[in-house]
């Protein structure tokens, strides 16, 4: 015990996150090893089948609400004349939210040199990709006529029809299609070391061809190692500015809208800090199972759950300010409908789902001020929960608030999800379960180079 502190305590501080792997007298091989198992070895834990089986269930569903919604239309939402945007973009705003956080694991905190990044950038970044491929779905089924989707894309046609520039819509279309074609490449380009790993140590010769084939030729040269850092940095360079650019034109969907509660020049920096919070939320949702079916927690320390539960909070208090600052805004500016919106968002028919969402996104992560929630992994794992519901909630209020009751009493309604809701976005959430599944079956999860690369930096040792 004595000498495991002594080492402990010779770790620089910044490069402590993966101190468990020295003290354990971790290697490159076995770090390797105990990564590529995962893949190529280990049986399928019970959690991991129990995810994969629920998973695939869900997605069935998915499918069959999306034939029926083809063929019956979108009637069979509950959206009405004032509520025109329902489910399918509250779910929108909620799905490209969560894959926020890969981007800002992946890239800005690579470009700020922060090596505990480097055992959950990995399955962080694939959060990303899958959470954006749910969110891409939700803008074309809206639109009830997925076949005519192709509209929307300015290209030359013989027709002579073009986009409307000034559609929120399309602003959605390349938002989406930029942040996920980059996000894909920047996840692809830090798998050719891991895929060229599991080509060497597979026994299989199908999965040696299939590994090698995706490994594109990687021996792990030195011209290799220098063209594979140079692009990884400016991937990162691209990426750093989708985070704060993608999720602000999602919030100028509403911004740009002259309905009360959405003309707020608060929104992009508002949508960006809510989008972080509940990227982080998720990664640990992921994270905190993920180390304990596959016994991983030497890799993923508690020091890594820590400095994300730190995070998390401090992204919650960022989203609370922009609570408190429209509440503000609407009372000073003198606007009657402003006031009038907000004295029903907090009092009026949603008022329930107003208080959920503040108990959620606020008082909840209040608790991790204290070190034992930061680091318990059941206590965290709830909050957690606690956040991803409060922030489906955010978009849940914005949305309909404002919808329901705008200028004119005469349009005023009110707005509730059907069945075919319901399903529909327990669809998505079980088709991204299903991948992620599919994606710590048959990749490795967290990124063996860079890991090593740490322990390299902590312990001097070569390859």
């Amino acid at each position: 015990m004595n000498k495991m502190s002594t080492a402990h305590k010779s770790y620089p501080e910044a490069l402590r996150p993966v101190g468990e792997l020295i003290e354990g007298k971790q290697t490159y091989e076995s770090i390797t090893d105990s990564i590529t198992s995962v893949v190529l070895e280990r049986p399928n834990p019970p959690g991991w089948m129990l995810m994969f089986v629920i998973g695939g269930m869900f997605t069935c569903i998915y499918g069959m609400s999306l034939v029926y919604l083809f063929a019956a239309g979108t009637g069979i939402w509950g959206i009405t004349m004032p509520v025109a945007w329902g489910w399918a973009i509250i779910n929108f705003v909620w799905w490209i939210g969560i894959g926020h956080a890969g981007t800002l694991i992946s890239a800005i905190l690579l470009l700020l040199r922060q090596d505990w990044r480097n055992a959950i950038n990995r399955f962080a970044e694939a959060m990303t990709i899958f959470a954006v491929a749910c969110a891409g779905q939700f803008p074309l089924i809206h639109m009830g006529r997925l076949w005519v989707g192709f509209f929307i894309l300015p290209y030359p046609n013989t027709m002579g029809l073009w986009p409307q520039f000034r559609s929120p819509l399309l602003w959605d279309v390349f938002a989406i299609s930029t942040y996920g074609s980059v996000s894909l490449l920047f996840w692809y380009l830090g798998l050719i070391p891991d895929f060229a790993s599991l080509r060497d140590r597979a026994k299989n010769r199908f999965a040696q061809l299939a590994y090698g084939t995706v490994a594109l030729g990687w021996r792990g040269s030195a011209r290799h190692w220098f063209r594979y850092e140079m692009a990884s940095l400016l991937l990162a360079g691209l990426c750093t500015p989708l985070v704060v650019s993608v999720h602000s034109i999602v919030s100028f969907d509403f911004a740009v809208a002259n309905l009360p509660g959405w003309h707020a020049t608060i929104f992009p920096p508002y949508f960006v800090a809510g989008a972080i919070y509940a990227g982080f939320a998720m990664v640990l949702t992921l994270a905190l199972p993920i180390r304990s079916w596959y016994n991983l927690k030497h890799i993923i320390t508690a020091r890594h759950i820590d400095l994300m539960a730190k995070i998390t909070l401090a992204t919650s208090m960022i989203v609370v300010y922009g609570y408190a600052a429209e509440a503000f805004f609407a009372w000073y500016s003198g606007s009657e409908m402003e006031r009038t919106m907000m004295w029903n968002r907090i009092f009026g028919d949603y008022a329930p789902a107003y208080w959920a969402l503040i108990l959620c996104n606020f008082v909840a992560p209040q608790f991790l001020w204290i070190k034992w929630f930061r680091t318990n992994v059941y206590g965290l794992f709830l909050i957690c929960q606690f956040v991803n519901v409060g922030m489906w909630l955010e978009r849940y209020v914005i949305v309909v608030t404002s919808l329901t009751k705008d200028f004119l009493p005469s349009s005023w309604g009110t707005y509730h999800g059907t069945f075919w809701d319901w399903m529909t976005y327990l669809g998505t959430i079980g088709f991204f379960c299903f991948l992620m599944a599919l994606f710590v079956r048959f990749v490795p999860m967290i990124a063996i180079h860079e890991v090593r690369v740490t322990h390299h930096k902590m312990t001097g040792e070569h390859h």
